[in-house]
Order: structure tokens, then sequence, then C-alpha cells
């Protein structure tokens, strides 16, 4: 028996998903507030400055409200893993932090500790429960984030984000 597909049948379907999907930024981004590429190259590259000071040859990833990469900077003698993980601790960042109050992939990992919900949540694609990441905020909205990956530890991948931060935070929107 051969099934025959109603061609406007088809149609319909598809247009209807594609209304419900909608457009990823509106489900996170509130207002017209962003960062910058020019802002976002500065701070990736500081981050990566900082953490080659130090002899640790990183990579930095810098997300948009909605997860998307803004940029992504392999840092001189970064390994290649070092892409994913600052991609997905910015990644955390942007699309957890504002849901449960953090700014800061390390923050995320202390409050993972206690929370029975913890392997649900370190489950979901792209979420890394590891520190290197910092939320870039305009008027209290989460705009952006900046990950770090490769250096010797979390704390010193976060600690080279918030490098990054801290060298454009008196230019973001007031």
């Amino acid at each position: 028996m051969r099934k025959i597909f109603n061609p406007l049948a088809i149609v319909a379907f598809l247009a209807s998903t594609a209304v419900a999907a909608g457009p990823v930024n509106a489900q996170v981004q509130k207002t017209g507030n962003f960062l910058s590429l020019d802002l976002a190259m500065e701070a990736a590259a500081e981050s990566a400055r900082v953490c080659a000071a130090q002899g640790w040859p990183v990579s930095v990833a810098v997300v948009d409200a909605a997860g998307n990469v803004k940029l992504q900077a392999k840092g001189d003698h970064s390994t290649v893993h070092t892409r994913d993980s600052s991609f997905r601790k910015a990644y955390t960042v942007v699309t957890l932090g504002p849901v449960f109050g953090f700014e800061t992939t390390g923050q995320f990992v202390e409050r993972l500790k206690n929370n029975p919900s913890a392997p649900a949540l370190v489950s979901l694609p792209n979420i890394l429960p590891l520190a290197g990441a910092v939320a870039v905020k305009v008027r209290d909205e989460v705009v952006a984030a900046i990950g770090v990956g490769g250096a010797p530890g979390g704390e010193k991948d976060e600690a080279c984000a918030v490098a990054g931060l801290a060298k454009i935070r008196d230019r973001l929107p007031k």
C-alpha cells in the first residue's frame, strides 16, 4: 500500500515548525544590548595575553547572548581541545548563568556540588562544569561571555577571562 502525501500539508507542516522555532535570540536576549566585535576581540586578546605571560597556551571563545560564537581565537601553541573547552565554558555561563544566577563557571561548579540536579544539568549539550569563563554584562543583563581553556587549572583560565573583561569593562554601554 502506497501512501500519498499532500504537498500542501507538507508545506504547512514545515512552515509551522519554522514559526514555532522562532529566532533563538528572542528567548535569551532581552534588549538591544550586545558586545561589539571590536571589544570582543580586545577582550579575547587580553585573556590570551595574560595566560601566555604565565606560560599557559590557551584558546579563547566569546559567545553572544544566545550562545552563538562571536569570536574564537586559538592561542599560539594551544592544543586542539582548548577550542571546545573555551567555547563550552562561555556557553555554560551565557545560557545557564542568567537562569541560576552565576557570572562565572567557577561559581557554577560550586553550586553543582550540593545540587541533586547536577547530573542532569551537566548532561545538556555544550555544558561544561569547569571554571574558566565570565559573563559580560550590560545594565545587569548578560550579553556575552568570555571562555578560556588551556591553562593548568580552570581557576587560571577564569583569571585570564576576568582579565579580558577588565580590559573592556569601562567601555561597555552604561
